[in-house]
């Protein structure tokens, strides 16, 4: 309409994208535009002045996403003062459920709440997301969630994903996986726990009314597949993008796939990879080395450029307050797994055409190369007698 709508501040290919960011801020303020593309050529960054800090993407928007995006704005405000209590996913699942008389029986209240499934939120889970509200009221867009295996990452998910739809921060989410089973488990808990406010779909199942939904589950495979996420999707199609497991969704293919959408970032995982970790001097000698290391550390892609998380809670935390149990560690080597760890390997003789010869098996080998039934039943006596132990008398 004769206007300008975004502007592309240009460097050279040997130059960093981010060196041209305050004289781009200065002439986009200059014609009034809000959004600014950062580019050397082959990294790129998207910049809503409104919002944040340039964050990468792999694709130029077109103008009618861009519009599109013009028209969304986002509320920190509403977002960082949404009060968000225990029962937030409770309230969804069934509103009235405070006026059942049994959850005002002490003798029913357990059986109620089993015979509804109902979920209350962990006091390390709101803690969670308050941290995401925090950083949200100081105008960060990506947050990263480090919680151990078996914490409710999903849970703590469906947490934010309600706040994010509720405040009118997002109007559609995509939660990504990197497996079927995840994707899966993904949209049936979110469905069980969501579907009274919102509707959850399967990417795949959906492919043609997906947008009708406000949350898309879907492998990070099913989009990258023949670069389906261009042809199929525009950058600001979602406005909440949730990594499960986001250590394996920042490489390669995964990586372009996560960048593609603008919008607010959340990561979940239990093991992040801080890839920068002493490598400090890796700029001087080959800065493109350096890029490429950057882009593939967690910490960073998530914002949490000093290596903290938004939220961390580990392994220890759980076991301390009573919500998860120390691994136990048994020795269950057999002569077998004792060689196959050695530097020598595991070597047995195989009868071949020209008779008899010796071949060396190691470690990577077992179940893949190198079978042994014994050892197999051995590992499994060892696991079963110490499921079965009482945990204090150690008696089975």
């Amino acid at each position: 309409k004769g206007f300008p709508c975004v502007v592309l501040e240009a460097k050279s290919e040997e130059k960093d994208p981010l060196d041209g960011k305050e004289q781009a801020r200065r002439y986009a303020q200059s014609q009034n535009v809000r959004f600014v593309i950062l580019s050397n050529g082959n990294l790129h960054y998207f910049w809503n002045l409104e919002r944040g800090n340039p964050v990468i993407i792999t694709a130029f928007p077109t103008s009618e996403s861009l519009e599109h995006f013009k028209n969304f704005k986002s509320d920190t405000k509403t977002l960082s003062e949404e009060i968000v209590n225990t029962d937030y996913i409770t309230l969804t699942q069934n509103p009235y459920y405070g006026q059942d008389p049994r959850w005002n029986n002490e003798k029913e209240k357990g059986n109620f709440i089993k015979e509804y499934d109902l979920k209350f939120l962990r006091p390390y889970q709101l803690e969670a997301i308050k941290s995401l509200q925090a950083w949200a009221k100081e105008g960060k867009d990506r947050y990263l969630f480090e919680m151990a295996t078996g914490t409710g990452k999903t849970l703590t998910c469906a947490a934010v994903i309600k706040l994010f739809l509720k405040t009118g921060n997002a109007k559609r989410v995509l939660f990504l996986v990197d497996r079927i089973e995840l994707e899966d488990q993904g949209a049936k808990n979110l469905k069980k726990w969501l579907s009274k406010d919102y509707r959850t779909v399967i990417y795949k199942e959906n492919k043609d009314d997906w947008r009708k939904a406000e949350i898309v589950v879907s492998t990070i495979q099913s989009l990258s597949a023949n670069n389906k996420y261009q042809r199929l999707f525009v950058p600001t199609d979602f406005d909440l993008i949730i990594s499960d497991e986001a250590h394996r969704s920042i490489g390669g293919n995964s990586r372009a796939v996560f960048e593609y959408f603008i919008g607010y970032k959340l990561g979940l995982t239990a093991t992040p990879k801080n890839y920068l970790r002493g490598v400090t001097e890796l700029n001087e000698r080959d800065p493109r080395a350096w890029e490429r290391r950057q882009l593939l550390d967690t910490y960073k892609t998530f914002g949490c450029e000093t290596g903290e998380p938004t939220f961390r809670y580990s392994l220890l935390d759980g076991v301390k307050d009573g919500f998860l149990i120390n691994p136990i560690v048994s020795d269950a080597r057999t002569e077998i797994t004792t060689q196959l760890l050695s530097d020598e390997g595991y070597s047995i003789m195989i009868d071949t055409e020209d008779g008899k010869e010796e071949q060396t098996f190691h470690q990577s080998d077992f179940e893949r190369k190198f079978f042994s039934d014994k050892t197999n039943n051995i590992f499994c006596d060892t696991f079963l007698k110490n499921a079965l132990k009482d945990p204090i008398s150690g008696e089975i």
